[in-house]
């Protein structure tokens, strides 16, 4: 359009903008909505993957089960007999038919709750990062149990990541029992979301099981509303299972804290190279841990996490922001989605170092596609780094802006008034020749249509007048305005004192 066309009427223009008085804006809802609207499985497909997953379950087993597993297995009619642990087709059915679902995992602030093996999606942090990348001095150091704090306690106070899982290792825990419990107290006392972390070794299992019960008051009032849950990595790939791992498993679905039954094979390592073999043998092992978890209790909340990862052959190490990767992983929401379970993926693991462009891209390319595809809890969409092995918070803050737009994409009109669009058009191309004036314009834009926090939509001369300054620089200050306000008290201090009194805890939370 050639706007010095003295008879072309337009809308303001970008530097008119700035002299229009600002009104309230209603930020619309990302909680939660609606995701599956990609299948990149066919149902025929996804009836061959559970095909040959029930198979390699019933036929090939698991090697080194633990006697845990091998007593609830045969207990119920299994063949826990020979070098490897085998569930009958029986078993198998019957836990898919009766594993529960949904499952609706609570925070410590009511309205936080996220549900589950629905069609909703959430966004999710996560990892174990062992290394952070300073937002001040902008150099990787080791990661402390601090830096698992103010994680938390940023994720609280941004609307679009739903769901707080521990995304780094605290290395400066003096022995597993202090970072299990640290860890685990760290994430509920940053944060009113819901809560996953992880317990190493089965013995660290019961102060937790205790500690949560304090916070709620009682093992009842934790049943009814479970506001941490643990992720589980219940098999070294090929097809081993960890016997503490398990023993963890089963001492939580007794306790009533809910698992997540995560799998990690990396594609043409430890699972095969074909995509969909791979991600079969990912779902019988996802499978092995669910039907254990459900023998323990079969009233146990339990997550679908099958994560195939694909492998970089050139270095021998994941490449959580491939291509590839983005595909399988809607593949394994697909496939929860399948059986109706409630589910996780992981996407937005970059393998850039830094939030730059590579970051950027290659989150947004594996969010989406998780979150198209119906992925229930997305984890590790936020803050990593470095194929998970660093974490970085002002990179919470910019994947906070990525977040609010992909599940934006999600919310799809089905539906308008023909009769009153086609008046309302007439009127302005008979009238202003612009819909700026229309009384339905500034308040729909201002309700329905999501504004970044920090992505930059000024114009060129304002961002130069503005400084110049990337989107980096302003993530940084923003994680150091959001540290600076008044911490959460979502643990009432007196239990908090408590908590301390019973327990060996390190935070020092500044």
């Amino acid at each position: 359009m050639n706007n010095s066309n003295p008879e072309v009427r337009t809308p303001a223009t970008r530097s008119g903008r700035r002299g229009r008085k600002s009104s309230p804006v209603t930020r619309p809802a990302t909680l939660g909505l609606p995701g599956g609207g990609l299948a990149v499985l066919g149902d025929a497909a996804c009836r061959k993957v559970d095909e040959a997953a029930r198979r390699i379950l019933s036929e090939i087993g698991f090697a080194e089960a633990p006697a845990s597993a091998r007593t609830l297995v045969g207990d119920a009619g299994g063949y826990p007999g020979g070098d490897r642990l085998v569930f009958p087709p029986s078993m198998i059915d019957d836990a898919i038919a009766s594993l529960a679902r949904p499952l609706t995992l609570h925070g410590l602030k009511e309205g936080r709750e996220v549900t589950l093996g629905t069609d909703a999606v959430h966004i999710a942090t996560g990892g174990a990062a062992p290394m952070i990348l300073d937002h001040i001095s902008g150099d990787y150091r080791e990661t402390r149990l601090n830096d698992i704090y103010h994680a938390a306690r940023l994720v609280d106070q941004l609307d679009h990541i739903h769901f707080f899982s521990r995304p780094m290792v605290a290395r400066d825990m003096p022995d597993i029992m202090s970072l299990d419990l640290n860890t685990a107290y760290a994430c509920l006392k940053g944060t009113g979301k819901p809560v996953s972390t992880a317990v190493t070794d089965p013995l660290n299992l019961p102060p937790i099981v205790e500690m949560v019960t304090m916070i709620a008051g009682s093992e009842q009032a934790f049943r009814e509303r479970p506001f941490l849950s643990l992720n589980i990595n219940h098999v070294t790939p090929p097809l081993r299972l960890s016997a503490e791992a398990i023993d963890v498993m089963i001492g939580a679905a007794r306790a009533g804290i809910p698992v997540h039954s995560n799998t990690f094979g990396q594609v043409g390592a430890s699972s095969p190279v074909e995509p969909l073999a791979a991600l079969a043998q990912t779902v019988a092992e996802t499978l092995g841990g669910m039907i254990i978890a459900w023998l323990a209790n079969p009233d146990a909340g339990v997550i679908f996490g099958a994560r195939p990862m694909i492998t970089d052959l050139r270095t021998g190490a994941m490449s959580g922001g491939s291509g590839e990767q983005a595909r399988l992983m809607a593949a394994s929401a697909t496939m929860a989605r399948f059986y109706g379970f409630p589910g996780s993926t992981i996407a937005g693991a970059t393998d850039s170092k830094l939030p730059d462009a590579q970051a950027g891209y290659e989150k947004a390319l594996t969010v989406l596609m998780a979150a198209q595809a119906g992925s229930n809890l997305i984890t590790q969409g936020a803050g990593m780094q470095a194929s998970l092995m660093g974490c970085a918070l002002e990179n919470y803050v910019i994947d906070n802006d990525m977040a609010g737009a992909i599940m934006r994409s999600l919310d799809h009109p089905q539906d308008f008034d023909v009769d009153a669009t086609l008046a309302s058009i007439s009127g302005v191309v008979t009238g202003e020749g612009h819909f700026l004036g229309e009384a339905d314009t500034l308040a729909r834009m201002q309700s329905d249509y999501l504004y970044p926090d920090i992505a930059d939509r000024r114009s060129i001369e304002e961002w130069q007048i503005g400084g110049s300054g990337d989107i980096r620089i302003k993530a940084q200050a923003k994680v150091t305005e959001l540290l600076a306000n008044p911490a959460p008290d979502y643990i009432p201090p007196d239990v908090d004192q408590a908590l301390n009194d019973r327990f060996d805890l390190k935070l020092n939370p500044v």
